[in-house]
């Protein structure tokens, strides 16, 4: 059964820089593409970033571009999150995904989601 359970979020002021962590089970974790993706309140699931399975292919949502850095440990079934310079409007739910080796920045290609991580940014 495959788990992704991701942590880091809370209580943040702005312009902090959290990092978050997604730990991923049950799949072979250096064969999928990880995604982080987020849903604030009365909006739709909004794309960040995605890494591709070896690491050497990222991509980002311009908004965040130049201020979210995404990574991962394959030795450790792990992606992170690096947030610098948060703005009160990025607070959300977010949530890491997994999806079979294409880098890709549309949800409906990932297979596997996590529960999400809160992140409320305080001004």
């Amino acid at each position: 059964q495959v788990q992704l359970v991701e942590s880091g979020g809370g209580l943040v002021q702005a312009w902090d820089s959290p990092r978050l962590s997604c730990a991923a089970t049950g799949l072979t974790f250096s064969t999928y593409t990880m995604g982080w993706f987020r849903q604030a309140p009365v909006k739709g699931r909004e794309f960040v970033a995605a890494i591709s399975w070896s690491g050497r292919t990222t991509y980002y949502a311009d908004c965040v571009k130049g201020r979210f850095s995404i990574s991962r440990d394959n030795a450790k079934n792990t992606v992170y999150l690096q947030m610098n310079s948060l703005r009160p409007e990025e607070t959300a739910v977010y949530y890491c995904a997994a999806a079979y080796m294409r880098i890709t920045r549309q949800a409906v290609e990932y297979a596997y989601w996590g529960q999400g991580t809160q992140v409320t940014v305080s001004s």
